[in-house]
């Protein structure tokens, strides 16, 4: 086990992403703020069969925490009076047929019942396939560099039935976000990526944050896998290189680990958003998880510390958490690399992972999951 310290007196936080890593990830980065300074640490190995840890604050594929990004971009337009929250969003997408009664606050807060384009499990154990880039295996690996446009994720999603009508339940969907995303360009005349450096990583000096355009991300970074078995023989893929386009503003964003602490710790200390509209992203829709709901674009956990902030995201092999108290006072970031396949092996290692922190700093509580 290889780790390194930028502060020796905490040794719970080390022995936690030790059992992290034990459990089989193949390393972690893990930063937190709170009352007792900054500690970061790394442990395991950036790419499999070398030595070198993962680099502190290398870059990391964040998954869904997109989604807190664009919530927070479409609350400043709300804020500028470019978008009105209770809106119907088909007063802005007209071209898609969207059903008139779902709102900018529905497609934020997952109540809109649209069809999720990477596929959907239903109640009573069924599984409905999305577009092709979800399916998995080989086929999954040739087709990791297409380039998918945001159109056709919605349009595929919306030839589909929707799960429930618009605003009477909750049903976590990425087509929410790429149509909050097609919202932005189209009311701005800007690319979703120009609006975010303007509105959020300018003003952040966010440096090491961005929106993807293909396939590279920036070094230093660790290595992601996904294996999958082809002719009853299991084979594993380095696919650090891939082209989210297929989850667009779903969870296409690269980060570190300092810029999440950075956004985060900005975002619930008021520095983005009017105390208002902070609020209303901050109230929670049940979700039906117990001590876990939803407001717009986070999760809102209750611990027996109190009010957590969080969004998590995993995107083949990259995993990222995010976790802030309201006030951005104390924060817990954390960057995962690992071995991702088709069975999700790690799920439930993920979760307890995910757990075990959250008590260790904000005390005992869900975590939340990771999209």
């Amino acid at each position: 086990m290889s780790v390194t310290l930028a502060d020796q007196d905490r040794p719970e936080l080390r022995k936690v992403i030790e059992e992290i890593v034990d459990s089989g990830f193949t390393g972690m980065t893990l930063r937190v703020h709170d009352e007792r300074g900054v500690w970061s640490g790394s442990a395991g190995v950036a790419e499999r069969g070398g030595i070198a840890r993962p680099p502190i604050d290398g870059h990391v594929r964040i998954g869904s925490n997109t989604k807190t990004f664009t919530a927070t971009l479409a609350l400043q337009l709300v804020a500028e009076g470019t978008i009105g929250l209770d809106t119907p969003a088909a007063d802005y997408l007209p071209g898609f047929g969207l059903d008139e009664r779902i709102t900018v606050r529905m497609l934020l807060q997952h109540t809109s019942g649209v069809f999720n384009f990477t596929g959907e499990y239903y109640d009573d154990g069924t599984y409905a396939p999305g577009i092709p880039a979800t399916t998995a295996g080989q086929e999954w690996v040739d087709n990791r560099f297409k380039t998918y446009r945001p159109q056709e994720l919605v349009e595929l999603a919306l030839s589909k039935p929707a799960r429930f009508e618009p605003g009477t339940g909750w049903s976590y969907s990425n087509t929410n976000y790429v149509l909050v995303r097609l919202l932005i360009e189209k009311v701005t005349g800007r690319s979703v990526a120009e609006e975010m450096q303007r509105l959020i990583l300018g003003p952040l000096g966010l440096s090491g944050t961005l929106v993807p355009d293909g396939p590279e991300i920036p070094g230093p970074h660790a290595h992601a896998y996904y294996r999958y078995e082809e002719a009853g023989e299991h084979k594993t893929v380095d696919v650090t290189r891939q082209n989210p386009s297929w989850i667009s503003s779903g969870g296409d964003m690269i980060s570190t680990v300092q810029d999440l602490h950075t956004f985060v710790s900005a975002l619930l200390g008021g520095k983005l958003l009017p105390a208002p509209l902070l609020a209303e992203m901050c109230t929670p829709y049940p979700t039906g998880v117990p001590d876990m709901d939803y407001g717009l674009g986070v999760f809102v956990l209750t611990t027996e510390g109190g009010t957590v902030i969080s969004h998590n995201g995993g995107m083949a092999g990259h995993a990222a958490l995010m976790y802030g108290t309201p006030g951005g006072g104390k924060t817990l970031i954390a960057a995962l690399n690992y071995v991702d396949d088709v069975e999700m092996s790690l799920g439930e290692a993920f979760q307890k992972a995910t757990r075990r922190l959250i008590e260790e700093v904000f005390g005992s509580g869900q975590a939340g999951p990771a999209r």
